[in-house]
């Protein structure tokens, strides 16, 4: 019996089951199941040419906040894959379009657009830089190795956490070859 099959003899698809993730608890929400279940369809087409067409496919569920969320969650996977790849400007593009003008998932692959540009050594701003997300300078000052980069978000990002992080970097840099 098929996934489908079994879901319409357990309730229908808004009914966890526990085929799907495990043992589900009988409280759990069906919001909860879903995002599970739009990050499993995600992972199952990634690299793949409906990609685009699957992210647009969640982004039309019913709860607008979990939506967004599960499709960032998995830009966040995606892009952490591609960035040092010579795919990323192609799938960028293509998940962008399917964004359908949501913000927040928006800024999310903007960001990690720029993270790729420090880390090939492509054009950046430092004003785009010093401009981004909390989570943008953590993630660059946890996972960059561009100097520059580092040296920028040390001396000028927004939190204290972020400066310390980079100086910390650069410090050990420093060390490691001297």
């Amino acid at each position: 019996m098929g996934r489908s099959e079994h879901q319409m003899r357990r309730g229908g698809p808004d009914r966890p089951t526990e085929g799907t993730t495990g043992a589900v608890a009988a409280n759990v929400p069906s919001e909860h199941w879903r995002y599970a279940r739009h990050l499993e369809s995600l992972a199952a087409v990634s690299g793949q040419p409906g990609e685009a067409e699957a992210v647009a496919a969640v982004l039309r569920d019913p709860d607008l906040v979990m939506a967004e969320s599960a499709v960032v969650t998995h830009l966040d996977r995606r892009a952490a894959g591609l960035l040092a790849d010579e795919a990323f400007p192609a799938w960028a593009q293509a998940v962008g379009a399917a964004l359908g003008g949501r913000t927040f998932a928006a800024r999310r692959l903007r960001e990690w657009t720029l993270l790729k540009a420090v880390t090939r050594g492509e054009p950046w701003s430092a004003a785009e830089l010093l401009a981004a997300s909390d989570w943008c300078q953590r993630t660059a000052a946890q996972y960059l190795h561009a100097g520059e980069a580092l040296r920028l978000l040390a001396a000028g990002a927004r939190t204290r956490r972020v400066r310390n992080a980079a100086a910390q970097r650069l410090l050990r840099r420093t060390v490691v070859g001297s």
